[in-house]
């Protein structure tokens, strides 16, 4: 299993969101970055995975087992969300499991090494949602919106949720996201 450290920004105990960062794109990019701050701003609290070596697909399913379901998940008493964008979301099928809500950006909906994934998302209910660019190869927007997710859709956004070369763009594109995640987080309220 590929070694990883779990970071925690204390907060209400009873909410507890999991941040699951993509292979390339870590918690320190911005939609990663922010949607942490959100949270933690709403009282959440914030638990951060940082890879330190890169796992593979397989390794990574292993960690999420671990992060989700293992010594390191949370309390069983507590609401827990999770928050994964691309490689992280192959946790997806194991939160649907586990009766987990997510949020779940850049997922990995065409893949051919994760077919797992598109079969649950095709089945997601509005306890999820689901967020991509129409200019990503790993994007469905057909599958997303054929599911009972909740659906951001950003036009020619690529796998980071941007548009080249447009900054103005973009800063709107990840206000968009944010605004999404922190109203995704407050639909369950306070404890």
């Amino acid at each position: 299993m590929p070694a990883y450290t779990l970071h925690v920004a204390e907060g209400d105990p009873a909410r507890v969101a999991t941040i699951l960062p993509g292979s390339g794109y870590t918690a320190m990019g911005p939609l990663l970055w922010y949607a942490r701050a959100a949270l933690s701003d709403q009282g959440w609290t914030v638990r951060t995975v940082e890879w330190t070596d890169t796992p593979t697909w397989d390794q990574a399913r292993g960690a999420y087992e671990e992060i989700l379901d293992g010594a390191d998940a949370p309390d069983e008493d507590a609401l827990h969300i999770v928050v994964a964008k691309s490689l992280g979301t192959l946790a997806m099928p194991l939160a649907v499991r586990l009766g987990l809500p997510g949020v779940w950006l850049t997922p990995v909906l065409t893949g051919e090494d994760a077919p797992e994934v598109r079969e649950t998302a095709a089945d997601l209910d509005e306890d999820h949602l689901l967020i991509g660019g129409t200019a990503d190869d790993l994007w469905d927007g057909d599958l997303a919106d054929g599911s009972q997710a909740d659906v951001v859709e950003v036009e020619d956004a690529d796998h980071s949720l941007e548009v080249p070369n447009d900054r103005a763009e973009n800063l709107a594109i990840l206000d968009e996201v944010i605004s999404a995640i922190e109203e995704f987080a407050g639909s369950f309220g306070e404890s």
